[in-house]
């Protein structure tokens, strides 16, 4: 095999992840919940409490949109805002019961659907480690290459 990497890789990254992205909203429709609403239950799941910049850095989405989307999941009764009680200056988000018993839900399809995935394509952990492998490589990090 090649160490050189095909030009359609990025092609065929950006592919597989707006197929995927498809096939998640159509699972999470089902319990009437957006890719975006799970990103940010499933960073708030551990119960610590999240701050907002954290959150929107994991869920991929600039500040103002996460806030809008925040909004709308408070009063939707999914999440709520509380003060830190190290830094009363910072507000961390928590999942409300609803939320959590929204996000396990969720959880228990998106996995479904994720095993039936990799069951199709034979996988056996292959894909996920890669693809770490690969974001890590890509995030300037040497020794995610030469790990293994």
């Amino acid at each position: 095999m090649s160490s050189v990497p095909s030009p359609a890789l990025a092609h065929l990254l950006s592919h597989a992840e707006r197929r995927l992205g498809l096939r998640m909203t159509a699972v999470l429709a089902e319990e009437n919940c957006s890719v975006e609403q799970w990103r940010v239950l499933s960073v708030i799941a551990d119960g610590k409490g999240h701050p907002m910049t954290e959150i929107a850095d994991q869920v991929l989405m600039p500040a103002p949109s996460l806030t809008k989307l925040v909004d709308r999941m408070v009063a939707d009764n999914l999440v709520y805002r509380r003060p830190d009680r190290a830094d009363r200056r910072r507000v961390l988000l928590h999942l409300t019961a609803r939320g959590r018993a929204l996000h396990q839900r969720t959880a228990h399809r998106l996995l479904a659907d994720q095993t039936r995935l990799l069951d199709a394509i034979d996988d056996q952990g292959d894909l996920v480690r890669l693809l770490a492998r690969l974001t890590a490589a890509l995030d300037g990090e040497p020794s995610a290459v030469l790990a293994e």
